[in-house]
């Protein structure tokens, strides 16, 4: 049975990020057409257009030196490209520091609302009848936005994944709130969202269930201070100054899967080869 207090969400792409450490020890010696083609052996593992789109980012920092995304249709797929790499001659010299496994999703606060209110005028809620005009709905409204849940990655060269949750604690709980409150809290936390339209595009997946948050945010940009700009202001609306908890953000360079090889020869990939 459909809860009107429990918003419903539209699923896509299941996501898989993978965060490596390279062991340069490892590497050293060999030639740069060994790498060239260990690098080209790892992307044909994992990289698969047919299967979903994959991004590649040169993370700055200690907490990783690569981080892969995999987008893909099923948890079934991610399994294969994850196992087709963890074969591959290049993870040997690759050290696993994170993973994040999440859907895309697309919350339908307003909208569950109002189908609703406007199925409830013909149908007695909890019917049969209801529950499939509900069905119904909502699978139109999947197909109505396809493009945002199996979108292409973006191509901004810059990159910013982090987790997060809403809190459930004794005195400030997100969930205890009203569907009506919470509809409200994020329609402002969305408004701040589209006065950034064009500089940066955001990709919201779920992960209640698959891991450790429940939440999975990447934005890619062209400009790193957009990501900057825009979390921070962010922190001034109530969904994220009561009720949001973060957890380690990952920056980084996007490029290019082909542009492996001159990564692990020294040559930090360009903003051209994007």
């Amino acid at each position: 049975m459909h809860n009107p207090s429990v918003p419903e969400t539209l699923e896509g792409w299941s996501v898989l990020h993978l965060m490596y450490r390279v062991r340069w020890d490892r590497l050293r010696g060999r030639t740069p057409a060994d790498l060239e083609r260990m690098a080209g052996e790892a992307v044909q593992a994992f990289v698969a257009p047919d299967a979903g789109p994959t991004a590649v980012v040169q993370v700055l920092g200690h907490k990783a030196d690569l981080m892969v995304v995999g987008f893909r249709r099923s948890f079934d797929d991610l399994a294969r490209a994850q196992l087709a790499l963890s074969r591959s001659e290049l993870h040997d010299s690759l050290e696993a520091t994170s993973s994040y496994v999440s859907v895309v999703e697309l919350g339908m606060y307003e909208m569950t609302a109002k189908v609703h209110e406007q199925l409830s005028a013909q149908f007695k809620p909890g019917s049969e009848e209801f529950e499939r005009a509900f069905d119904a709905e909502m699978e139109s409204q999947r197909q109505r936005v396809m493009n945002r849940l199996f979108l292409d990655v973006p191509k901004g060269r810059y990159v910013c994944f982090y987790p997060m949750n809403k809190r459930r604690g004794e005195a400030v709980n997100w969930y205890s709130e009203s569907v009506g409150r919470r509809a409200s809290m994020m329609r402002e936390h969305g408004m701040i969202g589209r006065h950034y339209a064009g500089k940066v595009t955001q990709i919201i997946s779920g992960s209640i269930g698959y891991d450790d948050w429940e939440w999975g945010v990447d934005l890619f940009a062209d400009d790193p201070l957009v990501f900057k700009k825009l979390i921070y202001e962010m922190r001034f609306d109530e969904a994220s100054a009561k009720f949001a908890e973060f957890g380690p953000f990952y920056t980084g360079l996007q490029f290019t899967p082909d542009s492996l090889g001159a990564y692990l020869n020294g040559r930090a990939p360009s903003a051209a080869q994007m």
